[in-house]
């Protein structure tokens, strides 16, 4: 019988996917068959630069891919959702979905990549910086007269039409003479999912249906780190004994914004004053948390008075409180055989879902094989202050005590925690350059800590400049990490073989195909054919 190349090619494929799930780390696979998947803790802007690295991994490995993301950020346009309206802060989980929406693959899918290009810019849009004008523009949106659904389809556009109009009524509904929503600033996926949780009663269901709106392939999940149709707050602690209440004013101090459309900063409020102003916050919750914060920076903040040394979640008064961790979050990490502690805010982004119950547990079971720390390439308000910056051994500890708390109020002094820093941190990935945290390799390793160095490159200029991951690079050390091969391809007909000398059986009902890779020649030496 005659086979062409082709031919072969069709028939070897056929075999590489059965054959491919006993690669890799020997972690043994969930009790339903699938691969051991890959969980990221991470917030939203920061990581966004690393989701095509993940995607290339667990497209090549063909496994599911789980964020977590924490629902605490009481900052910007969330922060007047929340004052407002209730609820959890969608910020980030919205910012995630944006980045996760697919792009055209072939030059024969304009037409679809039209539509999730504009559903791209839909989501991710943001209103004016002036009030009046953003509420005008806010009514241009929902009555459809906006140029943003030029090229989105008519079934979806009146579906997300149909969520826009839900928010916006519950918007009317609430406005008071002392409160009224200010549209400043406002991104049009807060409002949507917000919309839609409020539709169907439920976070997780926003985020499907916003998942299915944009084809955000099902392999790949984003969960909330709580479920929940509540707002909740966090403080933390520092060194010097003061405490910061509110995400917002751990990392992104701001001057707070007015309820009023005609004017741009409130006057200081008393207990008393709030009290009177009807909106979602109860009443005798701290002031700090009934501020809307719309306005901040990323990038000019002070320095804070001490490092942080812990956080907590707390009620609307100010009491702290251990919140249980969403059930998805926890039934993915079961699933996973690595978890990777992402690139952004240590105590606002990464802390906030590892000090919830179950999580820190569920981390330090013996199937979760490999538990990556991916360094910062620099330094924040968090990770300072300037005279006593936190090194990449304050990192992990801080990431090691987080989730060895499960939830409950930490004990113990550091060296003592250190000991148990390899159950919760294996390895970590760090850069070299200039303002990078100090990794002293040594004493990590002396933990149990691998640490690799990753290739980086610089962006940005001025003060925008800043080291980033090369994203081969990462995604290289990775996949080094948990399967024990790089991503690239040894031979012509594409299996990666993770030996240096490999023999691959692929048996048919009429045909056996025996290939032998020569890994040294980079090539199959023998392709045999036969009848079984």
């Amino acid at each position: 019988m005659n086979l062409n190349k082709n031919g072969i090619k069709n028939r070897l494929s056929i075999g590489a996917t059965s054959h491919g799930q006993n690669r890799g780390s020997g972690a043994a696979s969930p009790a339903n068959g699938k691969k051991p998947g890959i969980t990221v803790f991470s917030g939203g802007t920061a990581a966004n630069s690393l989701v095509n690295v993940f995607n290339r991994i667990v497209e090549e490995r063909g496994c599911p891919l789980n964020y977590v993301i924490p629902i605490s950020d009481n900052g910007g346009s969330s922060s007047e959702l929340i004052r407002v309206i209730g609820g959890p802060s969608v910020g980030d989980i919205r910012s995630r979905l944006v980045r996760l929406i697919p792009t055209r693959e072939n030059d024969d899918d304009w037409e679809n990549d039209e539509e999730m290009s504009a559903l791209r810019t839909l989501f991710e849009y943001r209103l004016p910086d002036q009030p009046d004008a953003a509420r005008l523009e806010w009514l241009d949106i929902v009555e459809s007269r906006h140029l943003l659904w030029s090229f989105v389809s008519s079934p979806k556009r009146e579906l997300i039409r149909s969520v826009l109009n839900t928010v916006n009524l519950e918007i009317v509904k609430r406005a008071r003479p002392n409160s009224v929503f200010n549209f400043a600033k406002a991104s049009i996926g807060n409002l949507f999912l917000t919309g839609a949780r409020l539709f169907s009663g439920s976070l997780e269901s926003a985020i499907y249906l916003l998942s299915v709106i944009c084809s955000i392939p099902p392999s790949v999940s984003v969960l909330p780190a709580i479920n929940s149709n509540f707002t909740h707050h966090i403080s933390a602690g520092l060194a010097d004994g003061s405490t910061i209440t509110g995400q917002v004013n751990i990392s992104h101090p701001s001057a707070p914004t007015a309820l009023p459309d005609n004017q741009l900063i409130a006057p200081a409020l008393t207990a008393a004053d709030h009290d009177r102003i009807e909106d979602a916050n109860l009443p005798g919750s701290l002031p700090v948390l009934r501020r809307p914060h719309i306005a901040f920076s990323k990038h000019d903040d002070e320095d804070l008075p001490a490092r942080i040394e812990r956080l907590w979640y707390i009620n609307p008064y100010g009491h702290e409180i251990w919140p249980v961790a969403n059930v998805k979050v926890l039934d993915a990490l079961h699933a996973s055989a690595t978890v990777v502690y992402s690139i952004g805010s240590l105590f606002t982004s990464i802390l906030p879902s590892l000090i919830l119950r179950g999580v820190g547990t569920a981390i330090a079971r013996p199937g979760v094989r490999h538990k990556v720390l991916v360094l910062n390439s620099k330094l924040d308000r968090e990770t300072g202050p300037c005279s006593d910056p936190m090194t990449a051994m304050d990192f992990v500890v801080a990431v090691a005590r987080a989730a060895g708390t499960d939830g409950a109020a930490s004990e113990g002094d550091d060296a003592a925690r250190r000991v148990d820093v390899a159950r919760f941190v294996t390895h970590l990935l760090y850069l070299e350059g200039e303002g990078t945290p100090a990794v002293d390799v040594g004493e990590l390793g002396g933990l149990g800590v691998k640490c690799v160095k990753v290739a980086g490159r610089w962006v940005g200029e001025g003060k925008a400049a800043m080291l980033r991951y090369e994203p081969k690079a990462l995604r290289e050390a990775i996949c080094e990490i948990n399967y024990g091969w790089y991503p690239q391809q040894i031979d012509v007909l594409g299996f990666m073989s993770p030996s240096p000398r490999a023999i691959y059986h692929i048996r048919r009902p009429v045909w056996k195909v025996i290939l032998i890779i020569d890994y040294a020649g980079l090539g199959p030496t023998d392709i045999l054919w036969f009848l079984t």
